[in-house]
């Protein structure tokens, strides 16, 4: 079921022929009927990830490509009874400040939501799925969660409708606590939404590196994902605290030209 299920998504991305060395999204055609047959087989949500790369631009056709593929999908997959789960990503790559990552930010979600109602996608019936508002991964310039936090709250509000239900982050490449932790410092704020995660290798790498393919580390590699999961609830409800973290889970994910 799994194995059918994996492409009721995106088929991967591609070079986008006439931008600046930048990719799209594939997998429109043929979307429809397949969505149809996995609403049959018991599936209830779709996924399509497309990504922006601040240092190649983003050129104006990246962008719309981007917003213009996350809406024909989302159009797409609700026809077809499916909650899309819209993800557009705004890769951490490059030496950029967190300024620039939210001017980019604004950008891609302004068209993003212009397409997404130009396809009379319901807003109620979608999930957000974004990256937070970071520095580059390269940038010698940190910031705080709490600084995070301010920038990513504030471009949810100038951009995301309050029908949308739900918003859920990815991690992008942070370290397992630096994720949890601006997780934690956006939900110290009131907001209309409910502010949550879905992250990949920051709830997976411990547990991963804990487990090492051995029979005999099962039981540890369990109790770092139980340890993982429970420190983002708490984060979901502003109460997280940073106590018992290993110091593998504060090392940095981040690895430049990610592609899965």
């Amino acid at each position: 079921m799994v194995e059918e299920l994996s492409s009721v998504y995106d088929s991967g991305l591609v070079p986008l022929v006439g931008s600046n060395d930048e990719s799209w999204c594939q997998g429109l055609d043929g979307l429809a009927s397949r969505t149809a047959a996995y609403y049959q087989q018991g599936a209830r949500f779709a996924k399509w990830r497309t990504v922006v790369s601040i240092p190649n631009g983003p050129s104006a056709l990246a962008v719309k490509e981007a917003a213009w593929g996350l809406a024909r999908y989302a159009a797409i997959s609700q026809d077809n009874g499916l909650v899309p789960i819209v993800e557009p990503e705004i890769l951490l790559d490059g030496e950029h400040n967190i300024e620039r990552t939210f001017e980019v930010a604004q950008k891609v979600w302004a068209e993003v939501f212009f397409y997404l109602a130009e396809n009379n996608v319901l807003f109620e019936g979608i999930l957000l799925k974004p990256s937070m508002v970071t520095p580059g991964a390269e940038s010698k310039e940190k910031a705080s969660p709490q600084k995070v936090a301010d920038y990513t709250l504030k471009l949810l509000h100038r951009r995301v409708p309050s029908a949308v239900p739900g918003i859920m982050f990815l991690s992008g490449g942070q370290s397992e606590v630096e994720a949890t932790l601006n997780l934690n410092a956006m939900n110290q704020s009131p907001n209309p939404w409910h502010v949550s995660f879905s992250y990949a290798r920051a709830l997976q790498n411990t547990t991963l590196k804990t487990w090492g393919g051995r029979a005999e580390n099962v039981k540890a590699a369990q109790d770092a994902l139980l340890f993982r999961a429970k420190s983002n609830s708490l984060a979901q409800l502003g109460k997280y605290s940073g106590e018992g973290e290993s110091d593998e889970a504060k090392k940095e994910l981040f690895v430049k030209g990610y592609s899965y």
